[in-house]
């Protein structure tokens, strides 16, 4: 599988907490980070969690804090609400704009109408609507 992702990589030990790394192919947002001290023979290990960015699971990654793990890179974009459809928007992005539609995530529904303006969020080639503005 080709992966065009727009990611980084970076060290365990210098990860922290509202940081965003790749578990499972899936961009994940770190809610908690700690680190034990090292074995007689081993190194510092981090156990972090991490909620998916798109799918809303909740994981647990456990790893040295010397070793490499992946960073997406995360853009923010504002759109303006064109039109509702059902369970989503068509949005058009200000900045380039550019016509798109998107699931209106649950915790929005209702926030979400023709007019308004969005943040979305766009990591390994999907978006996501993060909140309303104004």
């Amino acid at each position: 599988m080709g992966r065009l992702m727009a990611v980084e990589m970076t060290e365990v030990g210098r990860l922290k907490e509202g940081r965003f790394i790749v578990v499972d192919c899936e961009p994940c947002r770190i809610v908690g980070y700690t680190t034990s001290a090292p074995g007689k023979h081993g190194h510092a290990k981090a156990k972090i969690d991490v909620i998916g960015l798109f799918d809303n699971q909740k994981r647990t990654v456990l790893k040295p804090t010397s070793a490499k793990i992946e960073v997406p890179m995360i853009e923010r974009g504002n759109a303006q609400v064109l039109a509702l459809l059902a369970n989503t928007v068509q949005l058009m992005d200000l900045a380039t704009y550019e016509t798109f539609e998107l699931l209106i995530p649950m915790e929005l529904r209702g926030e979400v109408k023709e007019g308004v303006e969005v943040e979305y969020l766009q990591a390994l080639g999907r978006r996501k609507i993060e909140r309303v503005k104004g």
